[in-house]
């Protein structure tokens, strides 16, 4: 797991200071509520309707982050949020979203939470995007704001935060 951990050490000092590894939070809650209430652990699947319509959710969630992810490789960009943000990518997924692998990894819990069939998952979805709200995107976009300037000002007041 070393390979996962390196954010939590400290940050470039050109960077927004988030240390907890996005992914982490949302699938440390979804782990949690599956745990709690999901029939998988009882070695059950959940209805055969949320399995599906919950699959469906989580793949096109996944592919978002993956879409997504992959422009900012194309614009020279980093994915990490801790480690420098060289340009405002405006293409693709990024000209409905200001978030898109957020909204992607979002998408992704609540189909993985649907098809596991746990109710405390979907809670805690939730509480993943009440954290990624206030601690992960808040932190950002003020990083964004004061290395980008009008250039970030512009594109936030036209683009969403999540769609």
């Amino acid at each position: 797991m070393w390979f996962i951990l390196p954010p939590m050490v400290q940050p470039d000092t050109d960077s927004d200071g988030v240390r907890v590894p996005p992914p982490l939070i949302f699938l440390g809650f979804l782990a949690l509520g599956l745990w709690y209430d999901s029939p998988w652990f009882d070695g059950k699947l959940a209805s055969i309707e949320a399995t599906i319509v919950g699959g469906i959710i989580a793949t096109v969630g996944l592919a978002l982050i993956i879409h997504s992810a992959a422009g900012h490789k194309s614009a020279g960009s980093n994915v990490a949020p801790w480690k420098p943000t060289t340009t405002i990518i405006s293409l693709g997924a990024y000209k409905y979203s200001r978030n898109p692998i957020y909204l992607g990894m979002v998408l992704a819990h609540g189909g993985v939470a649907l098809c596991g069939g746990s109710m405390a998952a979907g809670i805690t979805l939730a509480l993943s995007i009440l954290i990624m709200k206030t601690y992960v995107i808040a932190r950002e976009e003020r990083y964004l704001e004061a290395k980008f300037g009008e250039q970030y000002r512009t594109y936030k007041s036209q683009v969403r935060r999540w769609i």
